[in-house]
Parts: structure tokens; C-alpha cells; sequence
């Protein structure tokens, strides 16, 4: 599904906040959080108010006395893939897979029912990054282990390639047993066993992402726990992290940046949860980005929100007018990226900007194993409009 970008048309005035330079900002190189906290709720927590100041610093396990009865938080079921094969080619040269999606033949595979991404236990073809790209040729093998091997099969867009995974095995099993965590590039070191566990959501579900929806990274289930008991819903939907989540923005213009669509599946229970809310005056929390997207994506005009499963490209940035997202709950992203500018859109660039330069001040860790940031709503939220 794609939706249009809701500011001004091309051709406006320069206007602060509509170009990607106008979202950048300075970030010591230690800041990088290369590993998790010891406790996932042990992270930092800033309350950022919408057009800001920076209102209190708190530890994630607080998120609970930010809720009120009634509220709803949404999550991002996904879970990700380890999809990142490492191998040799026939020369002995060490060659990196790392497979974005499963495509028969040539084709982008469908979500099932729950938002998975249908047929990975028997999905052989794919699309994939591969290095050396220079090297790694149609026609060309990468050995990964005794009962797994990759064949090149030709290009695909963007520079990647097609690739067959040739193995006897559910392809699922072979993943599990031999595929590593694809973690951010700016994590510089290989994965360990641990990653396996702490780059997923202790509520991740449904096999999708090559990335981790990372503000839920934060959640325990003693936490979940908590909310529960203070009578704050939550619901799922699942938005499979794609391959833009590596891509940079390469021009300065966001109308000129194409977003990359990503699946997503919003099932019926969690449609009637968001208007239960509404109609009762509590709040829809959403945890990260990919849930906002997800919601926004599939929101009428008047707040209500439709089941279904498809793809969304949705850009949001300065100025959006959010139709079903009262409060975020993320971590902090790089500058000049489209995450921060969907952050921006809730709670005002210069607000956001001045809160990203208080937690660099405050020792705070960013990014993908870093700490977190609340926005929390403004308001109760209105009941849907007839």
C-alpha cells in the first residue's frame, strides 16, 4: 500500500525540517551501543514530550507509570531471521549471504494468515546481498556447511542477487542451525549465541525481519506483566523489517528517497482493540516505528483502522497528521535517516534534535542495543468519528 506524503508539493519555499541535512546531528563513535544491557529493562528511558522540553529520565522498567487503564500498546510481532550465511567459495575465499526475502520463482512470496512471511521451511529461492558482489557471479557457489550450499542464479535490484539454498533440510532447520544474526553494520563484531536471544522481542512470533523491531527490545515479561495488571491492553500486528533498514538516503530531498515496501499483517482482533480504545478514551501506544508505520498505513481518515495483510512504502516525516498513534516508544536512530524523521513528525524536529544532543550529553547508548526514548501522547484519545 503506499500513501502520499501530506506536506507541501514540490516546488514550496525551504522551509526548516524538509531536507534530510536538516536532520542530522554529531554522535561520538562510543555512544554505539555494540551490546544489550545486562536487563532488557535496564535500559535508559527519556520522556521526551511532543515539542519537548526533555521532561525526566527514567529506567525502561518505569514505562508502566507513563500508562494510565485503559491505554493500548501495540507491538511488532515479528521475528527475525538468522539470515546471514557465512561460507567459503570453491577457491577457499571467505563469501557472505545475507537473504532479504523468498521468492518463487521470481516472485514476492505472500504474508500467511499471522503476518509470516508463507512457505520458509521449504522456500530454497531468494533474494540476497552477497560479498564480494565483485566475485560472487551467476554460476558462482558459496559452501556453508556439509548440508548447505548457495548457488548464484543471477541479479536482482539494487545490486543484490537471486540465490538457491541446496539442502535436504527444512530450509528453517538449516537456518536455525547455520545462519547468524544479521546485526547492524555499525555493530562492528560478529554475533554470539546471545544475540540469537537478545536481537529478538521476548513476544516475537511470526519468522519475517532480516532487522529487530528494536524499541520492543526493552520489553521483559515481567514488564508486560505489570502493564497488564495496571489494565493497559496490548495488541499485535507484525511489519517484517526490509531491506531498506540497511539502504542510506542518498539524496537530500526525502521526496527524492524511494522507500522500500515492507509486509505487514494487521489481524482483526487487534482492529477491534484499537477502536475499543478509542471509544472508551484511552490512548494507543505504539512500540517503534514499524508499528506506527504499520498502523498508519491501514488508518481512515477518522482514526479507524482495517485488517488485512499486504505491503507499505509510507514515508512519514514534517508534517503528518498521525490518524491512530498517540504515543511512541523508541530507540534512537541515525542522523539523516527516515526513522528519525517519522520520530520528528510526532514530537517536533528541534524538540527531537534537542532531546538526541541531551542523551549524547547524558551518556545515553544509541541505536539498535542502545537505550530508548518515550514520546507520550498529548491527550486522551478522541473517540473514531462516525
Amino acid at each position: 500500500m503506499t500513501r502520499e506524503h501530506s506536506g507541501a508539493p514540490g516546488g514550496a519555499s525551504r522551509t526548516p525540517g524538509d531536507r534530510m541535512s536538516d536532520y542530522d546531528y554529531t554522535l561520538p563513535p562510543d555512544r554505539i551501543a555494540a551490546t544489550p544491557a545486562a536487563r532488557r529493562d535496564e535500559s535508559r528511558l527519556l520522556v521526551l514530550p511532543r515539542g519537548g522540553p526533555v521532561a525526566d529520565h527514567l529506567q525502561f522498567r518505569e514505562l508502566d507509570t507513563l500508562m494510565a487503564e485503559g491505554d493500548l500498546l501495540v507491538v511488532n510481532e515479528s521475528r527475525v531471521l538468522p539470515a546471514r550465511l557465512l561460507g567459503r567459495k570453491p577457491s577457499g575465499a571467505a563469501a557472505e549471504v545475507l537473504l532479504v526475502r523468498p521468492l518463487p520463482g521470481g516472485e514476492l512470496r505472500g504474508v500467511d494468515g499471522r503476518g509470516a512471511i508463507a512457505g520458509v521451511d521449504d522456500a530454497v529461492l531468494w533474494e540476497a546481498l552477497v560479498r564480494p558482489g565483485s566475485k560472487l557471479k551467476p554460476g558462482r557457489v558459496v559452501e556453508v556447511a556439509d548440508d548447505l550450499r548457495v548457488e548464484i542464479e543471477g541479479p536482482a535490484p539494487g545490486g543484490g542477487r537471486v540465490v538457491r539454498l541446496v539442502t535436504e533440510r527444512p530450509v528453517a532447520e538449516v537456518l536455525e542451525r547455520h545462519g547468524h544474526m544479521p546485526l547492524p553494520p555499525y555493530i562492528d563484531r560478529g554475533d554470539t549465541p546471545s544475540d540469537h536471544t537478545r536481537y529478538q522481542t521476548v513476544y516475537a512470533r511470526t519468522p519475517g525481519s532480516i532487522a529487530a523491531p528494536t524499541a520492543g527490545l526493552h520489553f521483559t515479561d515481567e514488564l508486560l506483566g505489570r502493564l497488564e495488571a495496571r489494565g493497559v491492553g496490548r495488541a499485535a500486528v507484525s511489519l517484517h523489517v526490509g531491506i531498506g533498514t540497511f539502504r542510506p538516503v542518498e539524496t537530500d530531498d526525502p521526496a527524492e528517497h524511494p522507500m522500500h515496501a515492507e509486509l505487514y499483517h494487521v489481524p482483526e482482533e487487534t482492529v477491534r482493540a484499537v477502536a475499543a480504545t478509542r471509544e472508551r478514551g484511552g490512548r494507543v501506544w505504539a512500540v517503534g516505528t514499524t508499528v506506527v508505520r504499520t498502523l498508519e498505513s491501514v488508518a481512515a481518515e477518522n482514526g479507524a483502522i482495517r485488517a488485512g495483510s499486504g505491503s507499505t512504502d509510507l514515508f512519514i516525516r514534517p508534517p503528518w497528521r498521525f490518524r491512530v498513534v498517540d504515543g511512541l516508544v523508541t530507540n534512537f536512530h541515525l542522523p539523516r535517516s527516515t526513522l528519525l524523521m517519522l520520530v520528528s513528525a510526532l514530537a517536533g524536529r528541534e524538540a527531537v534534535l534537542s532531546a538526541y544532543e541531551t542523551a549524547v550529553r547524558e551518556g545515553y547508548r544509541f541505536y539498535s542495543y542502545g537505550d530508548a526514548m518515550v514520546v507520550p501522547p498529548q491527550r486522551s484519545s478522541p473517540p473514531l468519528a462516525p
